[in-house]
């Protein structure tokens, strides 16, 4: 999912309105057919299930140290925190005037967290239970909270940062956030709180979010989401280009000293030796 450059024509425009939609079609689809494997007692994904839980839980359990560790990553990286970094965007974006942009973000928290619920109560799925548990967790296991939290903030946020990085700042991006996504939801797993079915409904449930929620204010405020991200590339941009370029520009040969200062941005007064 990318925001749209308003810039860019119509058609263009329609092309990626198509394309959030078609994510969010795509994974409510695969969602659907999941949860109905889930809810049939599909034998083959049940028994998948078992072996992997079955598996991690007799490693956690005799390596407490090891599982402390994956507890506090999960800790760390909780549906709270999550919705945290996100309200920390929004209200950012809001104090800089990118209004439209600041209400994506917040939208998605939100709808990423009433959807989490709803979807929650209507599977009502048991989650693993064992004589020795590891780890502790309440609610309905179907889909995993922190596996759809942390794929809406993980998708969000490289959404805010795709168009004000080069083609090796956006791989850098993808890269860590599903690192991040990979992490937190097998985190889930190894402390025998969550299915490895439930995991994979948490991303496929934050895919349809992310593109439901972009699509409908594409649809109600055309081209708003491209203004505001213009306008947090010209607010943000100057002071990366003030570090990074230097403040002085040598003049061209052909191009006196006085002319050369004045076109500089990074003048910031009188030079030495000037009246």
């Amino acid at each position: 999912m990318h925001l749209t450059n308003s810039t860019t024509p119509v058609t263009v425009r329609q092309r990626r309105l198509l394309r959030d939609a078609s994510l969010a079609l795509g994974c409510a689809a695969l969602f659907g057919l999941l949860a109905l494997l889930v809810t049939g007692h599909w034998h083959p994904l049940h028994e998948l299930d078992q072996d992997w839980i079955s598996e991690f839980h007799l490693y956690a359990r005799d390596h407490r140290a090891w599982t402390a560790a994956v507890q506090t990553l999960s800790d760390i990286g909780g549906p709270v925190t999550m919705r945290v970094l996100l309200g920390l965007a929004a209200a950012w974006l809001l104090l800089i005037g990118a209004r439209v942009l600041a209400g994506w973000v917040a939208a998605q928290a939100l709808v990423g967290w009433g959807a989490q619920w709803a979807l929650k109560l209507a599977v009502d799925r048991q989650r693993p239970a064992f004589s020795d548990p590891v780890s502790h967790a309440d609610g309905p296991a179907f889909p995993s909270g922190h596996a759809m939290a942390s794929a809406i903030t993980c998708a969000v946020l490289v959404g805010l940062v795709w168009y004000r990085v080069d083609r090796r700042g956006r791989i850098a991006a993808c890269a860590v956030a599903a690192a991040t996504m990979l992490a937190i939801g097998w985190t889930r797993i190894a402390l025998g709180v969550h299915w490895p079915s439930d995991v994979l409904a948490g991303w496929l449930a934050a895919g349809a979010v992310v593109g439901v929620v972009t699509a409908v204010i594409e649809i109600w405020r055309p081209g708003a989401l491209a203004r505001d991200v213009r306008r947090v590339n010209w607010r943000t941009r100057p002071r990366v280009q003030r570090v990074i370029v230097p403040s002085v520009r040598p003049p061209r040969v052909d191009e006196p000293l006085e002319d050369a200062e004045l076109d500089d941005p990074g003048a910031d007064g009188p030079r030495p030796g000037r009246s």
